[in-house]
């Protein structure tokens, strides 16, 4: 078999991770992905795990200690160092405006977007609208507090932050009575039997959900190069229209915002989005058909048009 190696080494190519069972779960899929597109002996490829400050702040919500940068801090310094020659990444915890030394080679095929809804062993609940008047669902995602707020005003949402597992174990523990989880993260995990899905049109996801973006330095042709091959066009053009509607919205970590962008049947990108307050009580919800580059800030500016002071101002640019 052919074996990858860097220009001038005979190292094999580094893959950095965050160093949670999820995070190494998916740089082991990207890994796979690389062997199989090169042919690649599998000691050509090296997986790094290193700890995120996001993972060690376990007790604050993210806005308050420095924001999506908490996830990438790390992996964006070892690359920049050349101790690891690319990164993988949950694309959602991934800030909107990235570093222009760095450069997003693929994207993996997108996993299912949905959120599920995971209820402590003696409540009943397939929906977030069926969960018992007062019950306490755990998150640390402002979109998540305000779709919940605004669909069910009594329910009480409290802060929950950790990895899969520890927000499991926590609400087992009876710190909540229910939390939300990706279904990407979930299924990579293995756990495909937990939890309920929760429809598309009841509570849109976040951007990049499901998505796993894998970067390299900008300057590093040839890996930028080996990563093209393993890139799926149709989710690269879906959560890149995603992303660029956050880029147009504005805002940071503690605005309340939604976007899935799907293909239809028609071949055509429809991108959905909406902008909430804080707590949820005034939204605004748009779609467009994306076709060119401008055609998700459009449907950003529409949306801040229409929007009521108390969403607008979670979202200066």
């Amino acid at each position: 078999m052919a074996s990858i190696l860097l220009p001038t080494t005979a190292r094999p190519l580094r893959i950095g991770t965050r160093a949670s069972p999820l995070a190494l779960a998916q740089a082991n899929m990207a890994a796979a992905a690389l062997v199989k597109a090169h042919a690649l002996a599998p000691g050509a490829l090296e997986i790094v795990p290193m700890t995120a400050t996001g993972d060690r702040i376990q007790d604050r919500a993210l806005a308050e200690v420095g924001g999506k940068a908490l996830w990438t801090r790390e992996l964006d310094a070892a690359l920049d160092a050349g101790d690891i020659d690319i990164a993988v990444h949950s694309l959602k915890d991934v800030e909107t405006v990235r570093d222009a030394r760095f450069a997003l080679g693929a994207m993996l095929e997108r996993a299912d977007p949905r959120d599920r809804l995971v209820v402590r062993n003696d409540v009943e609940a397939a929906s977030v609208v069926d969960l018992p008047h007062g019950a306490r669902l755990g998150t640390s995602s402002p979109r998540r507090a305000a779709q919940v707020k605004r669909l069910r005003p009594d329910l009480v949402t409290t802060l929950l932050r950790g990895n899969v597992q520890t927000r499991l174990a926590k609400l087992e523990a009876g710190d909540v009575d229910a939390t939300l989880l990706a279904a990407a993260g979930l299924d990579r995990l293995g756990m495909q039997d937990v939890g309920s899905g929760q429809a598309i049109d009841l509570l849109l996801p976040a951007a990049s959900q499901g998505a796993i973006g894998i970067e390299c330095r900008a300057d590093d042709a040839a890996t930028f190069a080996l990563l093209k091959a393993i890139d799926h066009a149709p989710t690269h053009r879906a959560v890149a229209a995603e992303r660029a509607l956050l880029a147009a919205l504005g805002g940071d970590c503690r605005s309340p915002v939604a976007a899935h962008a799907h293909w239809r049947e028609d071949g055509s990108l429809r991108l959905d989005a909406e902008i909430y307050s804080e707590d949820g009580a005034e939204h605004v919800a748009g779609h467009a058909l994306i076709a060119g580059e401008g055609d998700a800030a459009a449907l950003a500016d529409r949306l801040l048009g229409e929007a009521p002071e108390a969403v607008r101002r979670l979202f200066t640019v």
